[in-house]
């Protein structure tokens, strides 16, 4: 199963990658009018450490902690992918403390979110991997 990875080295903090991925989620159909009228919320974030930047995304670990911590049961596991069922969230923020890579954040309204794979472009990538400037964000199986 391929899934989104990103090389920390290649990474230049600038933030497309959050602008590409919130549009992509927000149903919209005009990017630049999406950014002006609407308060976008990607689900993926870069994040610096020290002298690093690199792309926080969720993993879709083999035995996911949040999956495990969750104690509503909204999240669950289909095909391989974490799913967060939005209806069943109650924001308790348990997965976002047991997730170990911090790719799990609120939304607007409380509940949790997470990358979930958005449907690729013509190109077959995701738009944070189409938009990347660098190529730090590749879509791969390994």
């Amino acid at each position: 199963m391929k899934k989104i990875y990103v090389n920390e080295q290649w990474c230049l903090a600038c933030h497309l990658c959050e602008y590409y991925c919130a549009y992509a989620n927000s149903g919209l159909e005009d990017m630049v009018q999406a950014l002006k009228d609407k308060p976008l919320h990607p689900r993926i974030q870069v994040e610096q450490r020290g002298t690093v930047s690199f792309a926080v995304n969720c993993r879709h670990c083999s035995e996911p902690l949040c999956l495990k911590s969750c104690i509503a049961g909204a999240i669950t596991e289909k095909d391989g992918l974490i799913v967060i069922d939005q209806d069943k969230c109650v924001g308790c923020y348990s997965c976002i403390m047991a997730c170990p890579y911090g790719a799990l954040m609120p939304s607007e309204s409380g509940v949790m979110q997470k990358c979930e794979l958005c449907a690729t472009n013509s190109h077959g990538l995701p738009v944070c991997v189409q938009g990347c400037p660098n190529q730090a964000i590749v879509y791969e199986e390994r």
